[in-house]
């Protein structure tokens, strides 16, 4: 009985020693085994000899590695360089040409490619280098400010491979994706991350992209309407802007980018295809959004939403009969109007916060009819209201028209 443990305590020893030997090359610690994966080669000159260690044949690539290879393989040949060329003047008035540089992507075999207005915004030329280094002067279809969205169009290039879109707005926190574009220049770059969050987020312009892909996918000045993509090569999403780190003397990646959902796009490029430009659909109305606090104070009927404090004159909602506010107060210094409808619902869906509401809008066109649910006193009324086209409006806050 004494001997037992001992016994067993050399079984094991005896199936390590074996499975190592045998079987271990050809797993995981393969790259351990010195005699059966590698040799060594020597070799001399002036400055000595040299034993160098070397692998005997290029090891496979695991399951994540192949993943890697086979998005960029998929995704890069729709991948293209965007340089956009300003006139500027000098100090002597001299006129100087400014260039700049950012990405985007082929949608279709007629040439048109998707990429973030602020890249050719101002810009007298635009050229579109594909992954193969040929050169390309575009053309811009259409611009909208407001989502920070351009469309231009190279013409008769052949063999062109669009970019697939992805069909799901079903973006999960912690998904796996990818970003390829031309950060500082440099051509064909991928870069790999997470989903970090989805949020609404400010753009430089004050403008929101809502539903905006914030992710820790290294991205960088260049990468600006370049794809971002999923795990199977599809675009998810416009890379559009970073955070950028307070400390740091040059825009370079703090591990935060943020992409335009590719469901955004889809929208502005229907209104291009429709209408020839976009078209952003409108209530007409300056709002403030209730909070419970709010709502207790001034005895609304309920404790969210938002209130209509005033109706544009000839606008949709008061075409519909939506009515704004009529009694003046102050909230802190902020002079706002009172007694107008409260909005709570949006074709169905409770309306809580502005986003709500922005989000709802974002999802309609202009001409579309809407059914609002408001509170009018303690009256609880549904009114149809049709969606006028809102102007370009750049910059906004919480009392902008909506």
């Amino acid at each position: 009985m004494k001997l037992r443990p001992v016994f067993l305590v050399l079984v094991l020893v005896c199936a390590f020693y074996w499975l190592t030997t045998r079987w271990m090359p050809t797993g995981a610690l393969a790259g351990l085994m010195h005699s059966a994966s590698s040799s060594t080669t020597n070799t001399s000159g002036p400055l000595g000899s040299f034993s160098l260690t070397e692998a005997k044949a290029a090891p496979a690539f695991d399951d994540e590695e192949q993943q890697n290879i086979g998005v960029y393989k998929k995704a890069l040949p729709s991948v293209v360089n965007i340089t956009s060329t300003q006139v500027q003047y000098d100090f002597f008035l001299r006129p100087v040409p400014a260039q700049g540089q950012g990405s985007g992507f082929i949608l279709d075999k007629q040439g048109h490619i998707l990429t973030n207005n602020h890249v050719i915004d101002q810009a007298q030329l635009v050229e579109v280098t594909l992954w193969n280094k040929k050169k390309y002067k575009a053309t811009v279809v259409g611009v909208d400010r407001n989502h920070d969205i351009a469309l231009l169009q190279i013409h008769d290039v052949p063999d062109l491979e669009p970019a697939t879109l992805s069909t799901t707005n079903n973006l999960v926190v912690g998904q796996k994706v990818y970003a390829i574009g031309n950060p500082f220049g440099f051509s064909g770059t991928m870069t790999r991350g997470i989903i970090s969050a989805i949020r609404s987020v400010a753009m430089p312009s004050g403008n929101k992209i809502d539903d905006a892909i914030q992710t820790d996918a290294s991205v960088n000045p260049g990468n600006s309407g370049g794809p971002l993509l999923n795990s199977r090569g599809e675009v998810i999403g416009i890379t559009t802007m970073i955070a950028t780190n307070p400390n740091s003397q040059v825009d370079q990646s703090a591990g935060i980018g943020f992409a335009i959902p590719i469901a955004t796009a889809k929208a502005v490029l229907d209104d291009f295809a429709r209408y020839g430009r976009a078209r952003r659909p409108s209530l007409d109305i300056v709002t403030l959004p209730i909070g419970p606090d709010i709502a207790e104070q001034i005895g609304l009927p309920a404790d969210y939403g938002i209130l209509i404090e005033r109706v544009l004159p000839g606008g949709a909602s008061e075409r519909a009969g939506l009515r704004g506010g009529t009694q003046q107060a102050y909230m802190g210094n902020t002079p706002v109007m009172l007694g107008g409808d409260l909005i709570v619902a949006f074709d169905g869906q409770e309306i809580t916060n502005a986003q709500d509401l922005s989000n709802a809008l974002n999802a309609k066109h202009s001409g579309d009819t809407v059914t609002l649910t408001v509170f009018r006193g303690r009256q609880r009324l549904n009114i149809k209201v049709t969606l006028s086209d809102a102007k370009q409006v750049i910059g906004g806050g919480q009392n902008m028209p909506v």
